[in-house]
C-alpha cells in the first residue's frame, strides 16, 4: 500500500463528529452572550475549570479503562490530595506569600508533588485491601469503594475536623490578566497549561512507550502478556497509582481554584467526575478529555445565560450525548 493510501486509511478511521462538539459550542456560545470579551472571559474560564476537571476525571476513566474496575472511592483521593496540601502551608508561607511567579510555582509544584506521593501510595494501600478482592465484580466493586470513601471522609473529618479551611490563592497568582477588553484570572491560565501537561503526557505513555504498550496488551490478552515473562499485575497496579496521583493533583488544583476546602469536596466532585467519565466513553482518554471540557464550557455558559438551568446543566448535558452515541462519545471497544 502506498503511503498515499495509507494516510487516506488513517483518515478515514478519525471519528470527527465528537471533536467538533467543543469548537461548535464555543461558536454557537458567541452571539448568545452579546458581546465578545464577555464571550471570550466565559470560554477562557470554561477551559481552565474543564482543566481541572479532566485531571481528576483522567485517573478515574484510567483505571476503568485499562483495569476495568469501578472505583467509586475515587473522590477519597480528590479529598485527600487536597487537604494534603495544608500540611506545607506553614513551611512554605514565605513562598507563597512573596509577590514572586517563580516562588509560587517552587511552592505549588512542592504541595502537587507531596499531595501526588500522598496518594499514590494511599491507591497502593486501596487496590491491595480493597480492590484486589473483588476484580472482575462490578457490583462487589461499587459496594466496597463506595464504603472506603466513606471511611475516608470520615478520617479526614477525625485528621482536620469538620470545618471548612481556607486555601488562599500564593500571591502571584491572584488577580487578572487583561487582554484589551478580555480578564482572565492568573490561576486559571495555570490550571489550563496544566491540564495539556497531563493530557500529553497521558496520551504519550499510552501510545509510545512500552509501558502503555504493555498495559493495553494486558487488558485484551493477559495471558498473552504474562506468557511473554511480564507480571501484568504489577503494571495493573502502577496504574492504579498513577490513577490515584492524578486525583490528588486534581485535588491541589481545585482547592486553590475554589480557595476552600471541605470535607465532602471530593464526594461533590465525584458525580461530576462520573458524568465526564460517561460522556467521554467508560474508559477513553480522549472522551474524558473532550467531556470534561463540554461540561465544564456548557456550565458557564448557561449560568450566564439561564442561571437557573446552570446546576441540571451537565445531566442534560449528558442525557442529549447518551441519546445521541449511547455509549459515550469514543467508546472502549471491549467494554
Amino acid at each position: 500500500m502506498s503511503a498515499a493510501a495509507q494516510d487516506g486509511v488513517v483518515a478515514r478511521r478519525i471519528d470527527w463528529p465528537p471533536l467538533l462538539l467543543v469548537p461548535f459550542l464555543v461558536l454557537a456560545a458567541l452571539p448568545l452572550t452579546g458581546s465578545l470579551s464577555t464571550w471570550a472571559t466565559l470560554t477562557l474560564a470554561g477551559l481552565a475549570m474543564g482543566m481541572m476537571i479532566f485531571i481528576m476525571a483522567s485517573g478515574l476513566t484510567l483505571v476503568f479503562g485499562l483495569m476495568d474496575v469501578l472505583n467509586f472511592g475515587h473522590g477519597a483521593f480528590i479529598t485527600l490530595g487536597a487537604y494534603t496540601t495544608t500540611l506545607l502551608l506553614l513551611p512554605l508561607a514565605a513562598w507563597l506569600g512573596a509577590d514572586s511567579l517563580t516562588l509560587n510555582i517552587l511552592a505549588l509544584l512542592a504541595m502537587i508533588a507531596l499531595a501526588m506521593l500522598v496518594t499514590g501510595i494511599a491507591g497502593y494501600v486501596f487496590e491491595r485491601v480493597i480492590v484486589t478482592p473483588v476484580y472482575g465484580r462490578h457490583l462487589q466493586q461499587i459496594l466496597v469503594t463506595v464504603g472506603g470513601l466513606i471511611v475516608a471522609q470520615q478520617l479526614v473529618i477525625v485528621l482536620w475536623g469538620p470545618i471548612q479551611i481556607a486555601m488562599p490563592l500564593p500571591a502571584a497568582l491572584r488577580g487578572i490578566i487583561v487582554f484589551g477588553d478580555i480578564a482572565v484570572e492568573r490561576y486559571r491560565l495555570i490550571a489550563v497549561l496544566f491540564g495539556l501537561v497531563v493530557f500529553g503526557g497521558m496520551l504519550l505513555v499510552l501510545n509510545r512507550t512500552k509501558i502503555g504498550l504493555l498495559i493495553r496488551a494486558g487488558v485484551e490478552n493477559r495471558e498473552m502478556v504474562e506468557a511473554l515473562g511480564y507480571h501484568i499485575d504489577r503494571l495493573f497496579v502502577a496504574v492504579f497509582v498513577a490513577g490515584s496521583a492524578l486525583a490528588g493533583l486534581g485535588g491541589v488544583m481545585w482547592a486553590f481554584y475554589r480557595e476552600a476546602l471541605t470535607p465532602g469536596m471530593g464526594f461533590e466532585l465525584l458525580v461530576l467526575v462520573f458524568i465526564v467519565v460517561i460522556i467521554g466513553g467508560l474508559g477513553s482518554v480522549g472522551g474524558c478529555f473532550i467531556g470534561a471540557l463540554l461540561v465544564a464550557l456548557t456550565a458557564n455558559y448557561a449560568g450566564f445565560l439561564v442561571p437557573k438551568l446552570a446546576l441540571g446543566s451537565n445531566i442534560l448535558l449528558m442525557v442529549l450525548i447518551l441519546l445521541w452515541r449511547a455509549r459515550g462519545l469514543y467508546p472502549v471497544a471491549n467494554r
